[in-house]
């Protein structure tokens, strides 16, 4: 049985179970975020491993047939610059998915700080659309 009081008003009622769902959801969220979160860092671990792994069966058989590995030092500078350009490619866009996230934040604080204001300015403005039908005691 819910512990919920039953009430036969349709706004109390919804207020009522739309409480109920976002406390679940407040309970319900961390524990997606920490799954997912393991699973891209076991995705990660994997790419990794499979990768190393690949690398080193090549390098296993480049040994045994005396396939020459050696790499010319031009060729070896474009590939270090080249690394070095992609990772730091990669860290600007994270620090701008970051801030952008971050702004995104923000913006629903302060919307939160204000909603009651805009819900007060849509009362006053309903108050004002009826007022002329309403009979004044």
């Amino acid at each position: 049985m819910s512990t919920q009081s039953q009430t036969s008003d349709a706004f109390a009622m919804y207020k009522q179970n739309i409480q109920k769902y976002f406390e679940n959801v407040s309970k319900l969220t961390p524990q997606y975020f920490q799954s997912a979160t393991e699973l891209q860092n076991e995705c990660m671990k994997t790419c990794q491993k499979t990768i190393n792994a690949a690398v080193s069966i090549q390098q296993e058989f480049a040994k045994k047939s005396g396939i020459n590995t050696d790499i010319p030092d031009s060729a070896k500078t474009a590939i270090i610059d080249t690394n070095k350009q992609i990772v730091q490619a990669s860290t600007v866009n994270n620090q701008l998915v970051k801030t952008a996230i971050d702004a995104t934040v923000q913006n629903f604080k302060t919307f939160n700080e204000n909603v009651n204001a805009f819900a007060e300015l849509n009362k006053n403005i309903i108050q004002t659309w009826i007022s002329p039908f309403t009979q004044k005691n």
